[in-house]
């Protein structure tokens, strides 16, 4: 399943990257939760959770039913 995520985590990265940000997949859990790290400008921005909500984890979890949720770590 890492690969799958990586793939998609591939996809946002270009938005991210745009404004200076990046993530990173840490690991995902054996109860399909998977745990990522916004670094760069995403790091400390005050719309990091919703970059996090409504753009990393509304994606994967539309392309990866297997995941149950995406969290910043």
């Amino acid at each position: 399943m890492r690969e799958k995520v990586e793939a998609v985590l591939d996809k946002v990265r270009p938005m991210l990257q745009s404004d200076g940000g990046d993530v990173e997949l840490v690991d995902i859990t054996d109860s399909g939760v998977v745990q990522v790290r916004l670094v760069g400008a995403c790091k400390g921005c005050p719309m990091s959770q919703m970059t996090l909500r409504n753009g990393i984890e509304r994606i994967v979890l539309k392309e990866i039913p297997e995941v149950k949720a995406v969290e910043a770590v």
